[in-house]
């Protein structure tokens, strides 16, 4: 016997009092005189007790009971004071004194029997045990049972118990199987009353301990019989209580002198299910019989008893062969023994007969048909690959590993018949056959730790299977493969279903050992397998291959298969149809006699084949016509299957032999094929000419003449609901026949609605009949629906053949609840019956169910402006099965717009309405007129309410309430008057715009702007959208850009009229000049010191003119006149509202001379001077000329030594100016120093912030990716167009850039600054810069011309030029989109970016030319892909398209270059190849100023700030770089003023020295004449 000793700590724990854990609770079950029986505690506290305090506390439990238990009050009484009260115990032992309570077990419930002298003893006591289950359990019980699996059950228990009995004990299980009682006795340990073993655990569900031996069954060896069943703990009460209605379970162990007994019956058990789910049952205690003790020498035993079994009429002899199959390895074993000798490990007995001495069963009949050659064994071990199990319903875990045998066998052909084929028919003969046939029969039998599972029977195993395979063999090896039977004995890690018929389906090993030979599947892949045989650890691959030997060897040593036919044959190669032929091999011979059975059978001879002789032959009887004999390979080859081809009776297209180009060729068409083994049988007979005759007149009386279906009295006969309704109208909502039934009529049938069924007006034929039901929304609607379509083959019902029994209420209960017509349509295909065809029709139900918008109508929203008509709403009313339903009466209406929780208006202007034929009720002319939809901005959702006849569940139209047009204007922040200045940007200037309702406008929406004197910084064109706040905020966008004292206008329009208009006036300014100008000059002079200044109205200096390059601030004056050339590029510089020339030549011209003075920018500063040049006049030799400071000419008298003093004094303002040019000359050089310290720090934080970014956007980081970076690079182009109209961009809208959609370079993107600058290279510069104009009649606004064909400057864009101080000096490209033939090749509409359909290149061969990217005009992202011509173009089809054609674009040269023969158009390049049209190459390098923005994306934010820092710096040390530009240029010529002053200066010290030289030598004579001789100055 096993030890047991590890399971003794799975007692449960002993019972403690709450609150003290170390004191421990002694139970106690008193069974009383009356039949009742009580629970009873009491703590070790005391111990010892009166017999009176014990009776005492027993009848207190006994008082508690009664008043709960409403079986205890119908008791008899027990006489508590009589004077022979004692107890007695389980062992017999009385007490009446004192009770030790020391001597009781705390482990065990004590059971004690209380007698009152009264003499009444009864066996039996009310609630004994408790049998209350956990709740859990309750809902893993197996769902079917039937009387096998059930009594296997109680077996298994049995077995279980008697394998724990050691050598020397008997192992004995006796069923014995009665009308009114069925009890199952085993010589097992038994059970008593203790904790360890109570008989409460037989029937207290899920506390059976069988189960814990489970792990001793997991790895030990074949054939696994340890017999540790248990695996639920349900299966003693659960499969009594299916064998009858009352169970009786007496046990006892050897150690106890008792017998105890546990009741336990269905009706008991539900009538004690109280709301505490207490199951308690009655027991009692006894002695054990005689035959009790024969059966179980050694006194343990238990025995199971049903009483009231609902089973009848059992076959015992079947009921024997069924156990014996189930536990075969238990009554009959050759492992066991050492020599390999059967023995009998247990007695199994049924009704007193040993089940090991029987014949029959199904193991026993395989056995006795299987050949005696070698078995092939494979030992199969399965793993989990992790720990993936969960733990079952009983709380353990699934186990990680489990164990397999496999043994096949083989069952050969004898005599041309199968082997299997035998078993089946001896099963059949026995009454044990499971409708099998040698192609369907199952080749798989699982017993788990022995134990058959009667339904795991498997048509295979994947690895057995090898009738897919191809190569040499594999024809032979197809058909042994099929006669071959795998006997799987597995260990207890395979777990069963509850029922224990069959291995768990979910189970990862049972799937695996399932699979096994086919591709590991998804819940296999965590599943290792070893695999063993002869010891030896195998690969799969070795496993198929030793298999494959071992088919071979069998059949080459025990099939016995035919081998010739009786005349010459026609051998064919390779058929084509080899499955339908029912043949496998490559070779077939076809023979026209063949010798069977010490008979000739012939082709055209008429034969009988028996119904169930093969497939094709289980239901009737076939008669046909032997056409061809066939045996597969040639004479000779081992293991040839041979096949009878016959045309049965009535089929016209039988089996075609034909020689085609030498070659035979064998089609069956419609003949059927049979195996040889049906002339074995003898279920092939031939028949004479007469019975052929005969055969035929009965088939062509049994062909169907029409189909027919079963009237409701017909129907009734079958008990089925099967008759479609009578009605040709029926309401939605009735229910379908659960069955509809079908029939073939005779010719001869009439019908009758008082006729009853009769077999004899049904056909019965082998015909399959279809049944197709569809539906139409109308009777005459041509459209149809599919619903539901099925194919059955004829069955017999309550003795009725020739049913067609097609199932619809089951399957489509709701079938007619959708309106509409319905057609059930029958046909068969070969009966040459008409097709029947019935159709209801279904109108809507009475109910009605829901009103909502008609479906038809339905539109995913609405949108409708406020003050305007909702579209018409078609609502319906449906029925309670959504059908449309007619309205009876005019409904009543009431609707409502509700835009959030806390907003509803009532809406009252509609027009409601009926159509014609009354099943739409119209809503029209639904006006909305609301005040509050700021409320809902900025997706304005709304619901329309509709109530109809006043329900509370109205009809809601989701919809879209949106502003209406412009109506009003409100400025939120006024300009201001005073400091209204030209180039002045307005910070603050936000307009609402309102519609009629003072709803502000929808974001988005259009309005015209007309300014002047104003613009728009940063705005092409004239229209500006209103924001998500219904405004236009024009803060700091709004800049002045009139003169000064000039009027300014700001105007709204739309649709051409003006909304709101205000206008300005920008504060006046006057140049004047500050100091006096004389009215003549000498002519070829030059005026000093003149002095402008610039003035307000009050006649104050405007200090705000004051000029600083650094600051941005221009302010200089120009000099102009068209009297004489001046060079106007000079220009004077204002300090503080004051400009000082210090000197004006003159010319040398005599006669009035006119100049302007002006404002560089502001040309509307400026003032007229006149002055009138004279000749120089003469004077004497004692004055001298000078040019006073106001210009005025005076006369000094002469002096001593002039000549001297002259020198001298131009000598020392000469040395001032070398001095004051000197120092100008170190300041610029300061200047540059401290720029160019400031461009290298600058250099280095770029570099920096270049080392963080990636490598890709550092490349990008030249590119332009902003449009006012283009816009500014292009302004730098100031002679150009492009140059003007960006300009004019920032200035207020001008009718001629109406029309202008702006210049080509600012019209897309691209994705890399390759693409970007190669497609600039290829358009040149002039096209990337051409304008844009919508049409012929907007490019002629552009420019006008004079009478000679010259452009006239004074409009157009050249006006607009001159204005801005620029010229257009050069020609200028002008796209006209209206002009352009657009593409015509179509356009992607699910595009954003609407790219060109255009074909991809292909080579010669036809592939893709390797690095083609796309073509240049779809590699273009539009900034605006919505634009359209008037004719419906956009610019990809027009402008882009007209650019670039189909150019295409490659990554390389050499790519490109290698796909010449496929460029029609030309081709661009990455690296810079460019190839254009007709051969024509461009070769050399170009890098464009002007190319496409290029538009980073997927740039992190990180990044994006990084570059736009980069970008700032960039920016900065652009400006620096101009400024040291410009200080070189200065510093130049600083350098070369200084160089001139200082020739001067030494000319001048020159002169003055030799003027002193001369004094110096000259006589007292000559000086005194020098000083006597008049001398004329000359003016300078």
């Amino acid at each position: 016997m096993e030890d047991d000793s590890r399971f003794k700590g799975l007692k449960r724990p002993l019972a403690s009092v709450e609150g003290h854990s170390d004191v421990v609770l002694q139970r106690f079950k008193v069974l009383l005189p009356n039949g009742a029986s009580v629970d009873l505690t009491k703590d070790d506290q005391e111990r010892e007790i009166s017999f009176q305090g014990f009776m005492d506390l027993i009848r207190d439990a006994y008082d508690v009971e009664k008043r709960h238990s409403g079986s205890f009050k119908r008791k008899g009484t027990i006489n508590w004071k009589s004077k022979r009260l004692y107890l007695e115990d389980e062992n017999g032992s009385k007490m009446m004194g004192r009770i030790d309570l020391r001597c009781f077990n705390p482990h065990k419930c004590h059971i004690l029997q209380l007698h009152d002298g009264s003499g009444d003893v009864t066996n039996t006591f009310e609630n004994m045990w408790d049998l209350t289950p956990d709740t859990d359990l309750l809902m893993e019980l197996p769902e079917e049972y039937n009387f096998e699996s059930a009594l296997a059950d109680l077996i298994d228990n049995s077995l279980q118990a008697v394998w724990l009995n050691c050598e020397t004990r008997r192992r004995l299980i006796s069923v014995d199987v009665r009308e009114n009682r069925i009890s199952i006795f085993d010589t097992g340990p038994g059970m008593d009353n203790s904790d360890e073993n109570s008989i409460v655990k037989w029937g207290k569900m899920g506390t059976s301990l069988n189960r814990l031996y489970k792990v001793k069954a997991i790895g030990c060896k074949p054939p696994f019989l340890v017999p540790s069943f248990g695996m639920f703990g349900y299966g003693g009460p659960v499969a009594s209580m299916h064998l009858g209605s009352c169970v009786i379970v007496s046990s006892k162990r050897k150690e106890s002198k008792k017998v105890y007994k546990l009741s336990l019956s269905r009706d008991a058990l539900l009538g004690n299910a109280g709301s505490q789910c207490s199951w308690r049952t009655d027991g009692g205690i006894r002695d054990p019989s005689d035959d009790e003790i024969v059966k179980s020498p050694h006194l343990s035993f238990t025995k199971v008893e049903i009483l009231k079994p609902k089973v009848k009429n059992l076959d015992i002899s079947k009921l024997r062969c069924k156990l014996k199959d189930i536990y075969f390895p238990y009554i009959q074993c050759d492992e066991l023994s050492d020599g390999g000798k059967t023995v009998t490990p247990v007695e199994f007995q049924v009704n007193g007969v040993d089940l090991a001495g029987i014949q029959g069963g199904e193991v026993a009949i395989t056995n006795l048909h299987s050949c005696n050659g070698p078995e092939f064994t494979v030992s199969l071990r399965f793993s989990l690959k992790k720990e993936n199990s969960s733990p079952s319903a009983s709380g353990s875990k699934a186990p990680l590993m489990a164990n397999a045998r496999l043994k096949f066998i083989y069952f050969p052909i004898r005599q041309g018949k199968e082997s299997i084929e035998r078993i089946i028919e001896s099963l059949e003969a026995e009454g044990c056959g499971d409708r099998e046939n040698f192609e369907n029969y199952s080749r798989v039998s699982i017993r788990r730790l022995g134990r058959l599972l009667p339904d795991a029977r498997w048509a295979s195993l994947p690895f057995m299977d090898l009738r897919q395979r191809k190569g040499e063999n594999y024809q032979l090896l197809k058909r042994c493969c099929l006669r071959v039977k795998c006997f799987v004995e597995t260990d207890a890690g395979f777990n069963p279903m509850p029922s224990k018929t069959d291995l768990a389906h979910h189970n990862p090993f049972s799937i695996a050992l399932k699979n096994f030979g086919s591709r590991p599947q998804d819940k296999e892949k965590d599943v290792n397998v070893e695999i063993h045989r002869d010891e030896k650890q195998l690969t799969y691959l070795q496993l198929e291959r030793e298999y494959m030997d071992w088919l071979l060897q069998m059949h080459r040593m025990y099939d016995e298969e035919i081998e010739s036919g009786e005349d010459q044959p026609i051998i064919i190669v390779n058929p084509l149809n080899k499955k339908a032929l029912g043949i496998s091999s490559d070779v077939i011979r076809v023979h026209q006699i063949l010798k069977r059975k010490r008979l000739l059978w012939k082709s055209g001879q008429k034969i009988k084949v028996l119904k169930g002789a093969c497939t094709g032959c289980h239901k009737n009887n076939v008669y046909a016509t032997i056409e061809h004999f066939l045996l597969e390979g040639f004479q000779g080859d081992s293991g040839g299957e041979a096949r009878i081809i016959c045309r049965p009776l009535g089929v016209e297209n039988g089996c075609k032999l034909s020689v085609k180009g030498g070659t035979p060729n064998l089609d069956i068409q419609d003949s059927l094929s049979l195996p040889i083994s049906v002339i074995d049988s003898q279920k092939c007979k031939p028949i004479d000419d007469s019975d052929w005759e005969l055969q035929v007149k009965k088939q062509i009386q049994k062909n169907p003449s029409r189909i027919e279906l079963l009237n409701v009295k017909q129907c009734h006969q079958l008990e089925v609901d099967g008759a479609l309704p009578t009605n040709i109208r029926i309401h939605a909502g009735q229910t379908p026949p659960k069955v509809i039934v079908a029939v073939f009529r005779p010719s001869s049938f009439t019908f009758s609605l008082a006729s009853y069924l009769d077999q004899k007006d049904i056909v019965k034929v082998n015909l399959e009949m279809s049944m197709e039901v569809t539906f139409r929304r109308t009777k005459n609607h041509q459209d149809f629906v599919h619903i539901y379509s099925v194919r059955i083959a004829p069955s017999s019902f309550k003795g009725f053949h020739g049913l067609y029994m097609f199932s619809l209420g089951v399957k489509f209960r709701h079938l007619f609840q959708k309106a509409g017509a319905y057609t059930f349509s029958f046909s068969a295909e070969h009966s040459g019956c008409p097709k029947y065809k019935q159709t209801m029709m279904v109108v809507p139900s009475e109910k009605v169910g829901k009103w909502e918008l008609l479906r038809d109508e339905k539109f995913p929203s609405y949108t409708v402006r406020v003050g305007s008509c909702f579209p018409p709403l078609s609502l319906a009313c449906y029925d309670i099965y959504d059908n449309q339903m007619s309205f009876t009466s005019f409904p009543s209406l009431k609707v409502k717009l509700s835009m959030n929780e806390d907003l509803c208006i009532d809406v009252v202007k509609m027009k409601p309405s009926l159509s014609s034929d009354n099943l739409v009720f119209i809503v029209k002319d639904i006006v909305i007129e609301c005040y509050e939809l700021d409320s809902i901005r900025p997706n304005y959702a709304a619901t329309l309410m509709i109530y109809i006849q006043d329900e509370s569940t109205p009809v809601s139209v989701g919809c879209q309430v949106t502003p209406g047009d412009l109506h009003s204007i409100k400025v939120c922040s006024q300009l201001p008057r005073k400091q209204l200045l030209p180039g002045f940007v307005v910070e603050q200037f936000l307009l609402e715009v309102f519609d009629v309702y003072g709803n502000h406008v929808e974001e988005g929406f259009e309005v015209q702007f007309q300014l002047n004197g104003f613009s728009i910084q940063g705005q092409i064109g004239s229209s500006f959208k209103v924001d998500n706040h219904g405004c236009i905020d024009l803060g700091g966008l709004l800049k002045v850009t009139t003169g000064y004292g000039k009027q300014a206008c700001l105007s709204v329009l739309h649709d051409d009229k003006v909304i709101f208009k205000q206008d300005f006036q920008t504060e006046k300014r006057e140049l004047r000049i500050s100091s006096s100008v004389p009215e003549q000059c000498i002519a070829g002079s030059s005026l000093e010191n003149i002095g402008f200044e610039v003035v307000d109205f009050n006649g104050d200096v405007d200090k705000t003119f004051h000029h600083d390059e650094k600051c941005g601030q221009s302010h200089t004056l120009v000099i102009k006149s068209e009297s004489f050339e001046i060079d106007d590029s000079i220009r004077y510089v204002f300090k503080h509202g004051l400009c000082n020339i210090t000197s004006f030549p003159l010319p040398q011209i005599e006669g009035p001379l006119f100049f302007k003075a002006f404002h560089s920018h502001y040309s509307q500063l400026c003032c007229d001077v006149k002055i009138y040049l004279v000749h120089a006049p003469i004077v004497n030799d004692e004055e001298a000329e000078v040019h006073t400071s106001d210009g005025k000419i005076s006369h000094a008298p002469k002096v001593e030594n002039s000549e001297v003093e002259s020198h001298t004094s131009c000598g020392k303002e000469l040395g001032n100016e070398v001095l004051k040019s000197a120092e100008r000359v170190g300041k610029r050089e300061n200047y540059l120093k401290e720029l160019n310290r400031c461009k290298t720090g600058i250099e280095q934080q770029i570099f920096r912030l270049q080392a963080s970014l990636e490598p890709d956007l550092v490349n990008n980081l030249d590119c332009l990716s902003t449009k006012e970076e283009l816009m500014k690079l292009i302004k730098g182009r100031g002679q150009t167009a492009a140059a003007i109209l960006c300009s004019l961009a920032q200035g207020p809208p001008m009718h001629i850039t109406e029309d202008v959609v702006g210049v080509v370079a600012l019209l897309g993107t691209v994705c890399s600054v390759e693409l970007s600058r190669i497609l600039a290279e290829y358009l040149g510069e002039d096209q990337m810069l051409a304008v844009v104009c919508k049409s012929y009649h907007s490019a002629g606004a552009l420019e006008q011309y004079g009478h000679n064909g010259k452009v006239d400057s004074r409009f157009g864009l050249h006006a607009e030029a001159t204005a801005l101080g620029k010229s257009l000096s050069d020609r200028f490209f002008v796209v006209c989109l209206e002009d352009i033939s657009p593409y015509l090749g179509g356009v992607e509409f699910n595009d954003p970016q609407r790219k060109l359909v255009l074909p991809i290149p292909s080579l010669p061969f036809g592939h893709c030319p390797p690095g083609f990217i796309g073509y240049a005009v779809n590699m273009i992202n539009l900034d605006n892909p919505n634009y359209r011509t008037d004719s419906g173009y956009g610019f990809r089809e027009t402008l882009f398209y007209r650019l670039f054609g189909k150019v295409q674009v490659y990554d390389t040269r050499e790519n490109m270059e290698r796909a010449r023969s496929c460029i029609k158009h030309g081709a661009v390049s990455l690296d810079g190849g460019i190839l254009r049209k007709n051969g024509l190459i461009s070769l050399g390098f170009r890098s464009p100023e002007i190319y496409f923005r290029v538009e980073n994306r997927n740039v992190s934010p990180q990044s994006q700030k990084i570059m736009d820092q980069i970008k700032e710096k960039q920016n900065a040390l652009t400006i620096i770089l101009q400024h040291i530009d410009e200080s070189n240029e200065k510093l130049k010529r600083d350098h070369l003023r200084l160089d001139k002053k200082k020739t001067k200066f030494r000319k001048c010290m020159d002169n003055t020295d030799n003027a002193i030289n001369n004094i110096v030598t000259m006589s007292p004579l000559q000086h005194s004449q020098e000083l006597e001789t008049p001398s004329q100055s000359t003016p300078r």
